[in-house]
């Protein structure tokens, strides 16, 4: 059986991260897609780790010959997905994870219907706020940039097939694993009523 392609969208400081790595911890099978990007490494990252860091040419070579399965500008860089990791392990029955921005979570159903997008929302814009200064990693200016692109980004929530609200990681985590639980059902209980009936 095809494994489940989950992906997780949401604002800059909403707990994406977080909840992808509890994810990760409750679920040794699901598979993390790791993202190419543009940008420089932050502190503590690790280059195919948390993310592949490209050049622009690279990049660009990437796109022009479809090895990514959706791409997006964010924040003055590129980030994208490599097709092949993500199909080949769809293919052996392995359930992947995208953590990835919202213009790529809807190139990613596009090009993959059965795709299962999640947005993940703060409980209110003052926690996003919150948790964007506690990270320290943006200046002021930078910070109101990720607010306003928040709200445009929550605009697109109708566009994803689920809605999570983190305002408890544990919650958001048990979440996102009935989602998955009810997605896989609802696959599974479709080919075998189309097997009876064929």
């Amino acid at each position: 059986m095809q494994g489940l392609l989950l992906v997780i969208s949401g604002p800059s400081g909403v707990g994406k991260g977080t909840i992808c790595a509890a994810l990760l911890r409750r679920l040794p099978d699901l598979r993390l897609s790791v993202s190419a990007t543009t940008r420089s490494p932050r502190p503590g990252e690790r280059n195919g780790v948390e993310y592949f860091f490209v050049s622009e040419a690279e990049f660009a070579r990437m796109v022009t010959c479809g090895e990514l399965l959706e791409w997006a500008e964010v924040h003055g860089a590129r980030y994208g997905t490599p097709r092949r990791p993500v199909l080949e392990a769809l293919r052996r029955g392995q359930d992947v994870l995208l953590e990835i921005d919202v213009q790529g979570g809807l190139q990613v159903k596009k090009s993959f219907p059965d795709a299962v997008l999640v947005f993940v929302l703060p409980p209110s814009m003052e926690e996003l706020r919150r948790r964007l200064a506690a990270r320290g990693k943006d200046s002021p200016q930078a910070m109101e940039r990720r607010l306003v692109w928040a709200l445009k980004e929550i605009q697109r929530v109708p566009d994803y097939d689920y809605v999570v609200v983190n305002d408890a990681v544990d919650r958001a985590v048990a979440e996102i694993i009935s989602i998955m639980a009810a997605e896989k059902c609802r696959q599974q209980e479709y080919r075998q009523v189309k097997g009876i009936f064929q």
